[in-house]
């Protein structure tokens, strides 16, 4: 059995080379790895020059794909004064793109080779999941015979820029995948590769099912066995006539947008953590508020409308603490505690054409309230199962470890801040942002997004107020047929 390999530990932040002043096709820039080595940042140097601040970058290290020594364009050297790093770019309709970024140093600095070596820890640090080893298997014939032409040219290369050894078998006959993954010892693999159309796919994936089986003495003809999951994961590249199985699992029948996946993708599943704390929220109160109500928010919105009649009557400054006092026949505090792996808050369905539907489909626009949907701890499969249903009109609230209330007001409070002061570290104070997040490294509070917008605090405490706002607008109009 192999030894484990120790987890890679980051240099010192003594390190003067840890900030440093670099130049990149736009200019120069400060450029620095904090502490955690979870971001390569960029600031543009002076700092002064106005508008410089919507020319930094922040490239995640969990984005990275690659780094080396020299520059895009040209093979890796093991000298010089340039250095690139590879990362993924996200392009339109679900399609990612392999993006580069060229650093020069000084001449004479020796900087370059230190910056790989640093940034090469860093992805082996936060890349724990990312596969070693994978077994590649091209189906020569299938879809427009073009498998083994896609895997050379567009393929091979992102593996080996990762750092991933590969075998690649490919197949002369039917059912040859299956039996090599029957028989060949898979223990020192991360993953099997499929590169072809979904008919290659359905060959390995029940190829490894039966082994899994077979192994753990499971006979799998038995229609009421537990079968049991295999340890190898499965990549698809594509190259078939349709892909329905690529298409549907990463939204494109791209295979570079494939194969990042395959190298990057699962790491933001796994890292997907759950966070404890308080939640405690002001429901809405009333028969109508209703999130699952299955009504949609559109031009001459009925329930917008009437909330419109009722905020004429006084300002909501003065509406809310009434709200609170009543009791529950209008509105009341709740109160839930536990581990959660998303809290999310929409005063609108927040629909896209990634989600037709929306997070909360029957959200109102002007009701003078939002819908809070909180999903508890589940499997990675399970919280999965949720987010596919945002891309289909499935009820995406109709899991057990998932809830949805329409409310007022939203108080939230980690664990870790539960009858406590959140206490600064020295040098954080005046930080703001995303700075003031990775001066503390590793954290155990997870953080708010306000659409794209990073929050700098953990607890928060939410309000709606209803129709500060108008818009050139009429809302969405109905379908009508002609009379």
């Amino acid at each position: 059995m192999a030894t484990p390999t120790p987890a890679p530990s980051l240099p010192a932040m003594g390190d003067p080379f840890h900030l440093s002043l670099l130049r990149i096709p736009r200019g120069r820039f400060r450029v620095s790895l904090p502490p955690g080595g979870e971001f390569l940042l960029g600031t543009p140097e002076p700092l002064s020059r106005p508008g410089a601040a919507g020319q930094s970058f922040c490239i995640p290290i969990t984005e990275m794909v690659g780094v080396q020594l020299g520059g895009s364009g040209s093979p890796p050297t093991v000298e010089g004064n340039q250095f690139t790093v590879f990362f993924v770019q996200r392009e339109k309709r679900q399609r990612w793109s392999l993006g580069s970024l060229e650093f020069t140093v000084a001449p004479g600095s020796g900087l370059a080779p230190r910056w790989v070596d640093a940034l090469q820890r860093s992805i082996q640090l936060h890349g724990v999941t990312r596969p070693r080893k994978l077994l590649v298997f091209v189906n020569p014939v299938g879809g427009r015979c073009r498998a083994g032409e896609i895997y050379r040219d567009r393929v091979a290369g992102l593996f080996a820029l990762a750092g991933i050894q590969t075998e690649v078998i490919e197949t002369q006959r039917p059912h040859e995948a299956r039996e090599l993954i029957l028989q060949q010892d898979l223990g020192d693999l991360d993953g099997l590769v499929c590169v072809g159309g979904d008919g290659t796919f359905n060959e390995l994936m029940h190829a490894l099912i039966s082994r899994t089986q077979r192994k753990a003495g499971i006979p799998e003809d038995n229609p009421a066995a537990t079968l049991l999951p295999p340890r190898l994961r499965i990549g698809i590249i594509p190259a078939g006539s349709t892909d329905c199985i690529c298409f549907a699992t990463v939204g494109t029948n791209d295979p570079v947008t494939s194969a990042l996946h395959i190298i990057i993708g699962f790491k933001a599943v796994l890292c997907n953590r759950s966070y404890e704390g308080t939640v405690e929220f002001l429901t809405a109160g009333g028969t109508e508020a209703n999130p699952r109500d299955q009504t949609r928010c559109r031009a001459g919105c009925l329930v917008c409308s009437e909330s419109s009649h009722q905020l004429l009557g006084g300002s909501e400054e003065e509406k809310l603490p009434q709200q609170e006092s009543t009791g529950a026949a209008v509105s009341e505090w709740q109160r839930e505690q536990g581990r959660f792996l998303a809290i999310n808050l929409t005063c609108m369905s927040s629909a896209c054409p990634k989600s037709p539907d929306g997070l909360s489909p029957s959200a109102h626009l002007a009701d003078g309230t939002a819908d809070l949907i909180l999903v508890r701890e589940c499997s990675a499969l399970g919280f999965l199962r949720h987010l596919s249903r945002h891309m289909d009109h499935r009820d995406q609230f109709d899991l057990p470890f998932v809830s949805v209330h329409r409310v007022r007001a939203l108080r939230f409070t980690p664990k870790q801040l539960e009858g406590s002061e959140e206490r600064e570290r020295p040098g954080c104070r005046g930080w703001k942002g995303l700075l003031r997040g990775l001066c503390w490294g590793e954290q155990p509070l997870s953080s708010w997004s306000c659409d794209g917008e990073t929050l700098p605090h953990a607890d928060i405490s939410v309000r709606v107020h209803g129709q500060l706002i108008h818009l050139f607008a009429r809302g969405i109009e109905q379908k009508m047929g002609l009379v």
